[in-house]
C-alpha cells in the first residue's frame, strides 16, 4: 500500500514539473533587448539589465503583507524624497491610482474631475466607475494642452444640485502623452481645489521626466498634491511597480484596501530592489532620453510631417499625411528592415534603452517614402498650424499595434 502511494506521489511530481526556460535563452534574450532598442511602442517594455539582476537577487526576502525590509527601506525613501508622510509599494500603476481615487471617495454621490485624455479615463477599464462608482468629470483643455484653474473653475460641480454629482477629487497627470503641465498651472488648481475642500490626486507615472526635464524637486513638484502614483516600470525601466504616496492616515487605508483588490504581496524585496536600481541609476538618463526624442521631432519636421504634439520629454506624435505617407505605410517599411523597427501609429515613445541608430533608421524610412511619393506626383500640403505644437488629436491613430500606456 505505501509503495503504491510513494508511486502515485511520484506521478504526481513529474506532472507538475515545468521548465519555462528554453535551450537558448540567453541567446533568445539578448535578441529581445536588442528589439527593445527598436521599437517606439511604450517606454513599458523596457527589460531589467544584468546589472539590475544582479542588485536584486540579493534583496531581503520578507514578506510584505507582514514586513518586507528592503520594500519597507523603499517605501520610506519615496516618502523622504516626495515629501509626504507615508508610500506604499503596489503592482501597477492602475491599481496606485484606482486605491488612491477608492481612499479619497468616502460616500456617494461624488465625481473625479481629469483630462479627457486621462490614463484613469481612457485606459484603466472603467476602474473610477467600477471600483469607486465614481462619475468621471472629462474636461478638454481650452488650449489643446493641459488643463487650467479656468477649465477646472468652469467644470467643476460644487453646492447641492442633486442633478449633479459633486466634485470630490481633482485628478491630474503629469506628463500627459509626454508634455508637462506648468507647475504654476498645478499650484493655482490645489489653491481653488483647497478652497473648496477638492482633493487633489496625481498620476504621476511619468513624473520622473518632469524633474529631469525642468530640475525641479519631486518634493516641490507633488506638494500641491495629497496623493501621487509614481511608476518604477516606465521611463525608469524597473521590471514592476508602483509607488502610492500621501499623508499616513490616507496610505493605512490605501493598504488596506490594496488587500481588498488582491494587491497584497509577498516576498517583494527584489522588486523593491530594482525600482532603488532604477532610481539610482536609470533617473540620470532621461535627460538624453528627451534629446533623442527632439532628434525625432526635429527629423519629421524636416522631411515635412506635421508635429501634433511636441517632444516635451519622451514621446512625439506626428502626423506623415502632408507628404502623402500613411502610418501603414511605415509601419511595414519598418517591419521589412534586416533589424524590424516596431512603430504604432502617431506616437513615438523614446526610452532609455532606445539606440539612437532606431531614430535615424526611422526618419530614413519616412524621407525615403516621402521622396517616393513626391516622384509619383504627390504634391506636399501645407502643415496644419496647432496652437504651441499641442496636440489637436484625444486618440492615437494606430496601424494594428496598441499605444496605450
Amino acid at each position: 500500500m505505501a509503495s503504491s502511494i510513494e508511486a502515485a506521489r511520484a506521478r504526481v511530481a513529474e506532472e507538475v514539473k515545468v521548465d519555462l526556460l528554453a535551450e537558448t535563452q540567453e541567446l533568445d534574450n539578448e535578441k529581445f533587448a536588442a528589439e527593445i532598442s527598436r521599437s517606439f511602442i511604450s517606454d513599458t517594455i523596457t527589460a531589467p539589465t544584468k546589472d539590475m539582476y544582479t542588485y536584486a537577487v540579493r534583496a531581503s526576502l520578507g514578506d510584505d503583507v507582514y514586513h518586507e525590509p528592503c520594500t519597507k527601506a523603499l517605501e520610506a525613501h519615496m516618502a523622504k524624497l516626495t515629501g509626504k508622510e507615508a508610500a506604499m509599494f503596489v503592482p501597477s500603476g492602475t491599481m496606485s491610482n484606482q486605491l488612491a481615487l477608492r481612499a479619497h471617495l468616502r460616500q456617494p454621490p461624488y465625481a473625479v474631475l481629469c483630462d479627457h485624455r486621462a490614463h484613469i479615463n481612457r485606459y484603466e477599464a472603467g476602474g473610477t466607475a467600477f471600483h469607486s462608482g465614481a462619475h468621471l468629470q472629462c474636461v478638454i483643455p481650452a488650449n489643446g494642452h493641459h488643463l487650467t484653474v479656468e477649465d477646472v473653475r468652469e467644470n467643476v460641480v460644487l453646492g447641492s444640485d442633486i442633478h449633479s454629482a459633486p466634485t470630490e477629487v481633482i485628478a491630474l497627470e503629469n506628463t500627459l502623452n509626454g508634455t508637462i503641465i506648468p507647475q504654476e498651472d498645478v499650484v493655482a488648481i490645489s489653491e481653488f481645489a483647497r478652497k473648496e475642500g477638492i482633493k487633489m490626486h496625481l498620476d504621476g507615472a511619468r513624473i520622473w521626466h518632469v524633474a529631469a526635464e525642468t530640475g525641479t524637486s519631486l518634493k516641490d513638484l507633488l506638494e500641491p498634491f495629497d496623493s501621487v502614483s509614481m511608476c518604477f516600470s516606465k521611463g525608469l525601466g524597473a521590471p514592476i511597480g508602483s509607488c502610492l504616496v500621501g499623508s499616513k492616515g490616507f496610505v493605512t487605508r490605501a493598504r488596506w484596501l490594496r488587500k481588498l483588490f488582491g494587491g497584497g504581496m509577498r516576498q517583494t524585496g527584489f522588486m523593491a530592489a530594482s525600482a532603488a536600481y532604477a532610481l539610482s541609476h536609470h533617473f540620470q538618463l532621461l535627460p538624453a532620453v528627451h534629446q533623442l526624442t527632439q532628434r525625432l521631432e526635429e527629423g519629421l519636421k524636416e522631411i515635412g510631417a506635421e508635429i501634433t504634439s511636441s517632444a516635451e520629454t519622451c514621446m512625439v506624435f506626428y502626423d506623415p499625411s502632408p507628404v502623402g505617407v500613411t502610418y501603414a505605410e511605415i509601419a511595414e517599411r519598418a517591419s521589412k528592415l534586416a533589424s524590424p523597427l516596431k512603430v504604432g501609429g502617431s506616437r513615438l515613445v523614446v526610452h532609455i534603452q532606445t539606440s539612437p541608430a532606431a531614430v535615424e533608421d526611422f526618419l530614413i524610412i519616412v524621407r525615403e517614402l516621402a521622396e517616393e511619393k513626391r516622384k509619383a506626383g504627390f504634391v506636399p500640403s501645407e502643415r496644419k498650424a496647432t496652437p504651441n505644437g499641442h496636440i489637436t488629436r484625444d486618440i492615437y491613430v494606430r496601424s494594428g499595434v496598441s499605444a496605450r500606456a
